[in-house]
């Protein structure tokens, strides 16, 4: 069974870093792309950063230059560094992955989300 799992939320200060990983198990055969997108509260889930299985990646505007993420194909894991975090940043940051399994009836994974808070 395929699992996504983040980790590396936490507390920071404004002008602060944080790295997220997201960590795909199970057996898959393929991982085509990667994503990370956020929730602040009362907003839409939107999408932050996607990075495709030839290492090519995008942002949204609201984060380039700020954000980077790389994946490190071994070990199923797509990283998110962050830095000069501010508090717009805050939310529960999910990872999504679009991989290829076992299981031919499905290959879109959320994971349960990691919040993310900066203080001012």
């Amino acid at each position: 069974q395929v699992q996504v799992v983040e980790s590396g939320g936490g507390l920071v200060q404004s002008g602060g870093s944080l790295t997220l990983s997201c960590t795909a198990s199970g057996v898959i055969f393929r991982i085509n792309a990667t994503a990370w997108y956020r929730q602040g509260l009362g907003n839409q889930r939107e999408l932050v950063a996607v990075v495709t299985s030839d290492g090519r990646s995008s942002y949204a505007d609201s984060v380039k230059g700020r954000f980077t993420i790389s994946r490190e194909n071994a070990k199923n894991t797509t990283v998110l560094q962050m830095s000069q975090l501010q508090p717009s940043d805050t939310g529960v940051y999910y990872c999504y992955a679009d991989l290829l399994s076992r299981n031919p009836r499905r290959n879109l994974y959320w994971g349960q989300g990691t919040q993310v808070t900066v203080s001012p």
